[in-house]
């Protein structure tokens, strides 16, 4: 959610944290106390990690669990493997010794650790005999990124941060020890939306209409015979790219091509026929469908920079100077930069105060450092 402490966790809901604020965080130990711009936080207050850090996710869940058994809990773990940087440590590295392809025996040795990491949890819960008072997601938040990680998508089109099959269909799987039956397979589209409503109802909370919820409860759809679809309908809209789902008919519209696209899935799981000629009248209702969906939603507060141009990199320094200016003075002080080792980079005449100038100073002149190392 960002950096400043209004939108980290401890003030979005959440009791107890340990983390990162960012993305793509480094794994190993060493290369962890290098990553001062991103750091581990316990709660708001950085800490020195010594474990390999998916291994460390696994202990503090552990640790929530054995804290927290005796009363209900949430617990949110995000582990951020399998994604980039790939580093995995020698324990499970050696797992794989048989893989010629490092980048691959690596990739594996991540998922192997994500794999032994989340038995742990499960058996911290066997633990206490909690796995039947205890409802369980496991999703993936994309598809595979392939190029950079050796994931593989097959037999779908597309990967990450597209709205193809490749970049939106994953993982989802969910336990709840004697109320949901084990080895069930279902094939009826679901989506991250309804984790909220599902948990409520587990949790025997009334869901108010007037909420709005998007997502819908699932344990219905899993604990009863009730063969209708959870959604008649799924839509999608990230950045210029946009996508609805309605039965077998999809409709998609990419970023690299104004052109929309009609698949029928039940018979082209890889979207390569495209069905919109011979079908203009599902072609405009699910465009409409689309549209009247998306007119109901606020502009995207948030889009993806296009880090390959200049002008587009200042403009994202300008509006991040702005996020952080939080009483809008122009300035940036140690409390609103909550970053201690870049601010005192960025603050050259050491008044404790930084400009914009200096904040656009810092970071292409880091941006350039970045280059002559590559």
């Amino acid at each position: 959610l960002g950096y400043k402490p209004e939108l980290q966790p401890l003030s979005r809901g959440f009791d107890e944290f340990f983390g990162f604020p960012g993305g793509a965080h480094t794994y190993m130990p060493e290369r962890i106390r290098d990553n001062s711009q991103n750091p581990i936080l316990r709660g708001a207050r950085t800490v020195e990690e010594k474990e390999y850090l998916t291994d460390a996710f696994g202990r503090e869940a552990v640790a929530f669990i054995e804290k927290h058994h005796d009363k209900p809990f949430f617990l949110y773990l995000p582990f951020n493997a399998v994604h980039s940087p790939l580093q995995a440590s020698d324990k499970y590295l050696k797992r794989f010794d048989t893989i010629e392809d490092a980048k691959r025996r690596t990739f594996l040795a991540m998922m192997a650790a994500m794999d032994e990491n989340i038995g742990r949890v499960l058996e911290a819960l066997r633990k206490y005999r909690l796995e039947e008072e205890s409802l369980i997601f496991f999703i993936s938040d994309n598809g595979g990124p392939t190029q950079q990680t050796t994931s593989s998508n097959i037999p779908l089109r597309g990967n990450k941060g597209q709205v193809l099959e490749g970049g939106i269909r994953v993982p989802f799987i969910i336990q709840w020890k004697g109320h949901i039956p084990a080895g069930k397979i279902d094939d009826r589209p679901v989506i991250q939306l309804d984790i909220y409503p599902t948990a409520l109802a587990a949790a025997g909370q009334t869901i108010i209409a007037d909420w709005k919820l998007d997502g819908v409860n699932l344990l219905p759809f899993l604990t009863k015979d009730r063969d209708s679809l959870p959604h008649d309908t799924l839509y999608w809209r990230f950045n210029d790219q946009k996508a609805i789902r309605c039965g077998d008919w999809k409709l998609l519209q990419t970023h690299t091509d104004p052109k929309p696209y009609l698949y029928n899935l039940s018979r082209d799981i890889g979207e390569s026929i495209d069905l919109a000629d011979k079908n203009p009248d599902k072609l405009k209702e699910l465009t409409d469908a689309w549209n009247t969906w998306n007119a109901q939603l606020m502009p995207p507060l948030w889009r993806r920079e296009d880090s390959r141009t200049k002008a587009k990199r200042q403009g994202g320094d300008i509006e991040r100077f702005r996020q952080y200016d939080k009483n809008d003075d122009g300035r940036l002080t140690p409390d609103e930069l909550p970053h201690a080792n870049i601010f005192k980079n960025m603050d050259k005449n050491k008044d404790k105060i930084a400009t914009l100038d200096e904040y656009k100073a810092f970071y292409v002149h880091r941006r350039s450092q970045s280059i002559k190392k590559k």
